[in-house]
């Protein structure tokens, strides 16, 4: 009888391939970004170790929250990209300029910066998807201006429904998704190779993407 396994070959994946991925991801219900493949595909992670989980919450936020005195929601690409990549630094562990620059500038994306007296206090991206819009990452100063960056990236999409990844190890991004009405769907681990790396965990209150951190 053939031997099933000497049909199979193992090699690198093809930009082609990371669409049939997409596809499949979809059909699995990880509901992937429409143009997140051009960002994934220059990216190659090696082997990994678990680090902490992430909880995708999903829902429609309440509209028009406010964020903290003094604090204004501007467009992200308004600021210089120098601080929003310095910034980026502090909840990834290596820099990653190139891919920060495709992830808030790819079409069907808004992304928005929370400021107060010059300085960052917040950033948050929201992409479109087969279904709820994700919203990731998702850094902030404090819970309210989470809140706030949440709400506003969420009224700028078609039907105000969307997802956000959640780290458990920044116990008030867990809190605030409830407090926000989203609901738990599934949840991953975040994995890293080597030590588990020193990010500001109080600020981190959304990853990136699943695939890429």
């Amino acid at each position: 009888m053939p031997n099933p396994a000497e049909d199979f070959e193992i090699t690198a994946a093809s930009a082609e391939d990371i669409v049939t991925l997409g596809a499949w991801a979809h059909e699995e219900g990880w509901n992937p970004g429409l143009t997140d493949g051009g960002v994934f595909f220059p990216t190659d992670p090696g082997g990994f170790r678990t680090c902490w989980s992430n909880a995708r919450y999903e829902g429609t936020p309440p509209p028009d929250i406010a964020p903290p005195p003094g604090t204004s929601l501007v467009d992200a690409r308004t600021v210089p990209f120098a601080r929003l990549a310095a910034y980026d630094r502090r909840f990834f562990p290596a820099p990653r300029d190139g891919f920060l620059a495709a992830w808030i500038t790819a079409p069907g994306r808004t992304a928005l910066a929370a400021v107060r007296d010059g300085e960052l206090q917040g950033l948050g991206v929201v992409r479109a998807c087969r279904s709820a819009s994700r919203i990731g990452p998702l850094y902030a100063a404090s819970p309210q201006a989470a809140a706030a960056l949440v709400s506003a990236l969420a009224a700028t999409v078609p039907d105000g429904a969307v997802a956000v990844d959640v780290p458990d190890v920044n116990p008030a991004a867990v809190r605030l998704a409830g407090e926000l009405g989203l609901t738990p769907s599934f949840d991953t681990a975040r994995m890293y190779t080597g030590p588990e790396p020193v990010i500001d965990r109080d600020g981190y209150y959304g990853i990136t993407s699943l695939e890429l951190g």
